[in-house]
């Protein structure tokens, strides 16, 4: 059976800092016409720091569309033409003031398929040296070191409610063999 959509026309319909929203016009597999609200981003990274006695670190940030602060997984933005390698670097550096002299590929996720083609990288970080962080002007963070059990924990029990934060947890228990844990 054939599943694919055919784009009929693209129109954007907002253009911001960080997503553009398009309004498509597709054919669907049995030609009938429908409309898809998309929006574009250009992805983004998400790492988590690891140490070898079993700890992570994470950040505290207010998130505005919830009104509470979250804890999660360093995270960040591509910059334009940016690859995903030396954005979680970055993002790493800037959140936390970590170093890594090693990331691990723990592969990517799509955000919301059903109208999002944002892209999340994920990383491990290992072999952690300490400086100062660099958040952005408008980047307000508190960084926290938590055993990787109890935050594995927290996720199966729903104390931590982000998505990418949760994946990643899961993703590195899963693979504690290939990340060296």
């Amino acid at each position: 059976m054939k599943l694919t959509e055919e784009t009929l026309s693209n129109d954007m319909v907002y253009d911001g800092r960080i997503i553009k929203v398009y309004n498509d016009e597709v054919k669907l597999p049995n030609g009938h016409i429908s409309h898809r609200e998309v929006v574009r981003h250009r992805g983004a990274v998400c790492v988590l720091p690891v140490t070898q006695d079993g700890y992570v670190y994470l950040v505290k940030q207010f998130r505005y569309p919830f009104a509470d602060v979250l804890l999660e997984a360093p995270a960040g933005k591509l910059e334009e033409k940016e690859n995903p390698y030396d954005c979680a670097m970055r993002e790493l550096r800037e959140e936390t003031g970590l170093t890594a002299s090693e990331l691990v590929e723990l592969g990517k996720m799509y955000v919301s398929p059903g109208y999002c083609d944002e892209v999340i990288h994920l990383f491990a970080a290992k072999d952690l040296s300490f400086g100062e962080q660099q958040p952005d002007e408008d980047e307000f963070l508190d960084v926290v070191r938590l055993p990787l059990s109890e935050v594995y924990s927290d996720v199966l029990n729903g104390k931590i409610p982000d998505a990418k934060t949760q994946l990643i947890i899961l993703k590195t228990v899963a693979m504690a063999d290939r990340v060296q844990i």
